[in-house]
Order: C-alpha cells, then sequence, then structure tokens
C-alpha cells in the first residue's frame, strides 16, 4: 500500500510539472544562439530574396538593432570586441547582399578613385595602386558613372606603431559623402593589426566594403567578396615587373639545395613556434634553413642559448644565392599570416613550400595553388623534407614552370596585382562573362584573355592544343588604302587578284582610309571571293586595327596597298600560321635594340639574320589582336599613332608579344620586297622622310614606357618551304614559284 501512495505522488508531481511547463511558466533555452547570433537560415537569405524582404540599401539594419538591444550582457566579450572594431561587422557579407549591382549596369565595371585631400599623407606603395586604377580601362573620374569606389586615404598599413599609420581615419572615411556604410567600396590593406598580437583590426568601421587585403586569415575572409591579395614590399614595381628567374628547363629540375628558409626567429610571441622549431631538419647540405634573432633594438636582453650559433651559421650563406640554387623554398608564417618570401620563392622559380596555418592565399578564388605550391602543415613541419624528396621529377617541372606563368602573369607589379584583383570583380559583377579556371591557370593568363570577347574558349588563339581542335582553315585580307584609286594598274588592283587566288581566302575587306570619295563598285577587279570595301572610321590608322563583325574567320591577313605578295607566298604564310596562331606571322622583319650611348631602346631596319618584329604590311595574326588592340591598350597611345599616321604596326607587336612572350615568325620572301615596297609611289615619301624613321624611334621608347619592360623578343628562326633552295627537280617542290621571284 505505501509503494502504491508512492507511485501516486510521483505520477502526480510529474504531471504537474509538465502542466507547468506547457503553460510557459519555466522558459527552456533550447538554442545556445543568443539575439546577436542569428541563424543564416533566418537572417541571411541569397541574394534575391534578401533584397525582397529587407531592401537593397539596409542589409544590416536589424542586426544592428539586435546589438542595440544586446548590449547589456546576452553577448559575450569577443563579440563585442569585433563589433567595436570593425572586424566582425559586415563578416557575413556577400555580392548579393553587400553590393548594389544596379550601379554597373549603366556604364559597365567602372572605377572611381576618391581626389586626395589635401594634407594627407599617403604612401608610395598606395600611390602606386591609384595610378594603376587611374591609367586603367577601368577608371572613371565620374563618380556618378561608378560601380565601384576606391579611397584616396591610404589604408596600407594599419599597425599603430608604423609612420605610415593615418590618424583618425573613422571619422575621416564616415564623412565622405558618397561612403554609404562602404557599399561597393574596396579598402586595400596590406598590414593590419600590431604588438603583441596583430590582430586583423584596421582600426576603423569597414562597413559594407570589401577588403582586398594582404595575410588574410581564412576565418576573417569572406569568400566571393573579399579578395587576398600578396604582401609586396614597398620597393614593387609600379609597372612592368621582372621576368622570372627561370630561363631554361632543365631535365633533371634538381637545383644544388633541395629546401632553404633565411629569415628572422621571433623568440616570443605571435609566430614564433614555426621559426623556433626549424633547426630540427636544417641539415647543412641539401636542407638549410637559416634563423636570426639579431634583429630589434633589444634583441641581446631576449636572446636564448641558440641565438649565437643560429647568427653564426646565418652569416655564411648568401640569401640569393641560396634562392636561385634551390628546388623549394620554405614559406613559414612571420608575425603575420603573409610573407615576402612568397612572392621572392615565385620569382625566383623556386617551388613555394607554405607553413601558415588558415592563411587564404593570394587571388585564391582564381588560382589552383596546387599546381605552382606545396601546401604544409605547421604541426607536420618534421615531415616536409621527405615530403618534398618524394616529389617527381616531372611534376617539379610542372610546379616550377607554373611559378614563373603566375609570377609574370599576376605578381610581378603593383599594376598586375591591383588590375587582378579589379578583374577578379568584375568577373563576379558580369557572371555570365566571367573566365574559366583555365583562363585563369594558363597562358596567357585571365589579365590578356577578356571574356567580353567570347567565353568559349576556341575563339581564342591560345587555347587549341588544349581543346584539340584548330584554328579555320581560311582567312580574311584586310587591305589597307590611303592612296585614290585612279589607274588599274595600282599595286592594290594587283594584290587583290594575288590574293583572291589563294584557295584559303575567305574573303576581302578594303579598308578605304583615303579622303577622296569610295570609287564605284565596278572599278574594282572581278575575283572569285567577296570583297567588302569599308570606309575607315575617322581615317585614323588604328582603324586597320578594329574587331570588325565582317571578320569571319580566325586569321587576318593585313596588308598595305603598296605591298607586293604572290598568291604562292600568301599560302605559305598561311600555312606557317596555322601553326602558330597566337603568334605573328609574316614577311617584312624589323629589330629592336637597347642604345647604352642615349641610354634609350632603338629601332632599325637593316635586313640581318636577328629580328623582333614583323610589321604588319604583310603579316597574318588572330582576329581577336585586334579587339585587344582597341579595348586593352589605352588611348593615349592609339591617339599618339594616328597623329602621326605611324608605328601602328610597332604597337601591334609590343601587344602581341606581352601576350605571348614569344616573337613573331618571319617567313620566306623574295629578295626584292624590299626595293620594290620602298619604289611604290603610294609610300615613297613616307619611307623617303627621316621624320618618319625619328618617329618610330620616339614610339618605341613611347610603348616600353606604358608596357613597363621590353616585350619584344629576338629571334634567328626564319621558316622556309621543305626543299626550298635544295638541288631538286622544282617538280618535287610544292611552292616553287617562291624561288622563282
Amino acid at each position: 500500500m505505501q509503494a502504491k501512495k508512492r507511485y501516486l505522488i510521483l505520477f502526480s508531481a510529474g504531471a504537474c510539472l509538465i502542466l507547468f511547463f506547457c503553460f510557459g511558466g519555466i522558459q527552456v533555452p533550447l538554442s545556445r544562439r543568443g539575439p546577436g547570433r542569428r541563424d543564416d537560415r533566418t537572417g541571411y537569405h541569397s541574394g534575391a530574396r534578401w533584397r525582397r524582404s529587407m531592401g537593397p540599401l539596409q542589409p544590416f539594419s536589424a542586426r544592428d538593432q539586435d546589438f542595440n538591444d544586446d548590449s547589456n550582457g546576452h553577448i559575450s566579450p569577443r563579440q563585442k570586441r569585433d563589433a567595436n572594431s570593425g572586424v566582425f561587422y559586415g563578416k557575413r557579407c556577400r555580392m548579393e547582399s553587400c553590393f548594389d549591382f544596379s550601379l554597373c549596369e549603366r556604364n559597365g565595371f567602372k572605377v572611381y578613385v576618391y581626389p586626395q585631400q589635401k594634407g594627407e599623407k599617403m604612401s608610395e606603395s598606395y600611390q602606386n595602386i591609384l595610378s594603376s586604377i587611374e591609367g586603367s580601362r577601368f577608371f572613371t573620374p565620374d563618380p556618378g558613372q561608378a560601380c565601384l569606389f576606391v579611397l584616396s586615404l591610404d589604408t596600407l598599413d594599419r599597425d599603430q606603431l608604423s609612420p605610415q599609420y593615418v590618424h583618425n581615419l573613422r571619422a575621416k572615411v564616415q564623412s565622405l559623402s558618397l561612403w554609404n556604410e562602404g557599399k561597393n567600396h574596396i579598402i586595400f590593406n596590406l598590414y593590419s593589426g600590431t604588438w603583441p598580437d596583430y590582430t586583423e583590426d584596421l582600426g576603423f568601421d569597414i562597413g559594407l566594403a570589401m577588403l582586398a587585403k594582404a595575410s588574410i586569415s581564412t576565418e576573417n575572409f569572406r569568400p566571393l567578396f573579399d579578395v587576398s591579395i600578396p604582401l609586396f614590399s614597398k620597393d614593387h614595381p609600379r609597372t612592368g615587373g621582372e621576368r622570372g628567374y627561370l630561363k631554361h628547363n632543365t631535365i633533371p629540375p634538381y637545383r644544388k639545395y633541395m629546401l632553404v628558409f633565411k629569415g628572422k626567429r621571433y623568440l616570443t610571441g605571435i609566430g614564433s613556434d614555426t621559426r623556433n622549431a626549424l633547426y630540427h631538419v636544417h641539415n647543412s647540405e641539401d636542407v638549410v634553413l637559416l634563423t636570426t634573432c639579431k634583429h630589434g633594438k633589444d634583441w641581446q636582453k631576449h636572446k636564448d642559448a641558440r641565438c649565437d650559433k643560429d647568427n653564426a651559421e646565418y652569416d655564411k650563406y648568401d640569401y640569393r644565392e641560396m634562392l636561385y640554387n634551390s628546388t623549394f623554398c620554405l614559406v613559414p608564417r612571420g608575425r603575420r599570416l603573409g610573407s615576402f618570401r612568397f612572392l621572392e620563392a615565385l620569382q625566383a622559380a623556386c617551388v613555394p613550400v607554405m607553413l601558415s596555418n588558415g592563411w587564404e592565399l593570394p587571388f585564391s578564388e582564381i588560382i589552383d595553388w596546387n599546381t605552382a605550391a606545396v601546401l604544409g602543415d605547421e604541426r607536420l613541419l618534421l615531415q616536409i623534407p621527405s615530403t618534398v624528396r618524394s616529389i617527381h621529377q616531372d611534376k617539379i617541372l610542372s610546379l616550377r614552370q607554373q611559378t614563373q606563368f603566375l609570377w609574370e602573369a599576376y605578381f610581378n607589379s603593383v599594376e598586375k596585382i591591383v588590375l587582378t584583383t579589379l578583374e577578379i570583380i568584375q568577373d563576379r559583377v558580369l557572371q555570365h562573362t566571367s573566365r574559366s579556371s583555365l583562363m585563369w591557370n594558363s597562358l596567357p593568363g585571365g589579365l590578356f584573355t577578356l571574356p567580353q570577347y567570347s567565353t568559349y574558349l576556341g575563339d581564342f588563339p591560345f587555347y587549341y592544343a588544349k581543346l584539340g581542335i584548330k584554328p579555320y582553315p581560311k582567312f580574311t585580307a584586310i587591305i589597307h588604302v590611303v592612296t585614290p584609286l585612279v589607274s588599274q594598274s595600282q599595286p592594290v588592283m594587283k594584290l587583290l587578284v594575288a590574293v583572291a587566288k589563294s584557295h584559303y581566302c575567305a574573303q576581302m575587306i578594303v579598308l578605304w582610309n583615303c579622303d577622296k570619295p569610295l570609287p564605284a563598285k565596278h572599278r574594282w577587279p572581278a575575283t572569285s571571293v567577296p570583297v567588302i570595301v569599308i570606309e575607315g572610321e575617322s581615317k585614323v590608322i588604328s582603324s586597320r586595327f578594329l574587331p570588325y563583325d565582317t571578320i569571319p574567320t580566325d586569321a587576318v591577313l593585313s596588308l598595305d596597298e603598296d605591298t607586293v605578295l604572290s598568291t604562292t607566298e600568301v599560302d605559305f604564310a598561311f600555312t606557317v600560321w596555322q601553326s602558330f596562331p597566337d603568334r605573328i606571322v609574316g614577311y617584312p622583319a624589323r629589330s629592336h635594340f637597347w642604345d647604352s650611348n642615349k641610354e634609350r631602346w632603338g629601332y632599325t631596319s637593316k635586313w640581318t639574320n636577328d629580328y623582333s618584329m614583323v610589321l604588319t604590311g604583310a603579316a597574318i595574326y588572330h582576329k581577336y589582336y585586334h579587339y585587344l588592340y582597341t579595348t586593352y591598350l589605352p588611348a593615349s597611345l592609339k591617339a599618339m599613332v594616328d597623329q602621326m599616321s605611324n608605328c601602328e604596326d610597332i604597337l601591334m607587336n609590343f601587344l602581341v608579344s606581352a601576350v605571348s612572350k614569344l616573337p613573331p615568325v618571319k617567313v620566306t620572301q623574295k629578295k626584292q620586297y624590299k626595293e620594290t615596297m620602298m619604289g611604290q609611289t603610294s609610300r615613297a615619301s613616307r619611307w623617303a622622310d627621316p621624320d618618319h624613321f625619328a618617329q618610330r624611334q620616339t614610339c618605341m621608347n613611347k610603348f616600353a614606357s606604358w608596357f613597363g619592360t621590353m616585350p619584344l623578343v629576338h629571334s634567328q628562326m626564319r621558316l622556309d618551304p621543305v626543299l626550298f633552295k635544295d638541288q631538286v627537280s622544282i617538280l618535287r617542290k610544292k611552292y616553287r614559284d617562291i624561288e622563282r621571284l
């Protein structure tokens, strides 16, 4: 009986407790999520639904209200600290939620740079960044046309102990009339935080702005919104940049050292663990990992038992010699995640071995770093030597070649780093014309492969081999005419007939840049292929390189009106071009040289065994270069060419060599070509004019200045037909007419 009473009492108490819960007497915390940590599924939807529910201009107002309401204790101290520092603010930003795409719909992807304010100091590195933007095709001086905004306030160095630190940046940014909580803004930063923890706090509220930041962690990196950039020194060139140091593909690709590092060792604090442990794998033979604690004013006060020995070993080796003679270069983290060693290794074709856990590698959104680096783990340091030794020599060669491509395509100048950042953002904005991974990770790289031209790889001259296809087997001839048509015996009439006889010719375009009216249709010779006559735009010489919609073929045969070529020469040149579709293939060759007395580039037309240009008066190239010439090159260079009516052929050679990193290809031509060309009346005055040659000298140096380097490449290769000049029957030769000329 007593047992029944006990069971009845327990049952009644349980029932009462359940009823108490059901009617809300006690609030049971079903989740640890506080009001300030909202569920992704409830507060941050994908872009379209988010904009419909919240409106495009107030993306985080609700969250901000939550912070204000719960400031009395429902948010952790870390959340409060992050919210105050600006690291957490906008941490959930993505393009769909924190970027106003409507600003880009009117005028495309244009970038506005705020005018520099009086009295504001600016580092040379930040000035280089702004100059690179202002010199690009994206720049607009009108904020009303802009899609993206860049501050003129120097945000590169946000270390409070640095002399480059800009004070009161928070108030200065908030006072900008176009700031709009940072929407559609991008902030460039190299250094953030300070001693002792070196956080990623920039010291001001970045709002909804994107970050183009060096040494950014995967924890704070916002995928498809921020851009991770490399850490570069103040001496990094603004334009041009040096080539990589891999001159020859040595087989096997081993060097004197297998793995090297030389740098500071931090005795205490963040970033000290990995570098303090490097001596465990150093063997003074093929693994040379050197550190020194001799840095800072009071290093002797903190030195440990290994310092003196490490310093002595450190001084025995030359860093450059190690760098250029090692297969792998260790890139451990320093105080911050990024390191100057990263770019140094890329340039030296020393495969980077990354030891920086949590670092979002530069341009990780577009670059496949597994093809150019070894991604290690700081916790597995002792396994690094055996790991790199196990990599096959074929893989090592591939890694080294890719380091050179990436260095020259995206990292060897401030301009390329900035342009790559802008191109990444443009691809996000214009997703329907964004680049593929292959475009970014293979020659010539994303900066020279413009998806606005086409998104199909087969429309570019660089990917035929990868796709296993060939260019279209016909060409379009474009003949540039500047003199009136007065006689049926003029060279241009003979040229039309000769080119039309080529079975590779699809059509001919006559570009009429003459001041006289267009001739009547019956004045042109009857040909077996269509002849289209186009009146040149503004009658300027650059119009010969416009991307005309009437060009149906991949190949363009560019001709001057006084060019004298036979059908056989045209056929042979086109056959050669099909094997070199990314280069200029043609007849008249020229060369450049460095004049040490005048300290400038020189131009020569002497016929030698060495050349670096093939003039577009008789040359074949891919029509994509018309698009690049028109859209990639700055208006200032094209205006210079048009004003002089000269140098357009040199500029095209500069462009093609800058893209391909290769020289043009010269093919066999008759010896009389030079004399014949010089003797024609239409251009005789031009070639005989002494100013003409002087102008071309000036052009060489102007173009080299804009490119930041000399892109032209010398060559001594000339391609002749099989059996050319051989003592065999002429009947056995395919291009027999070439020898008869």
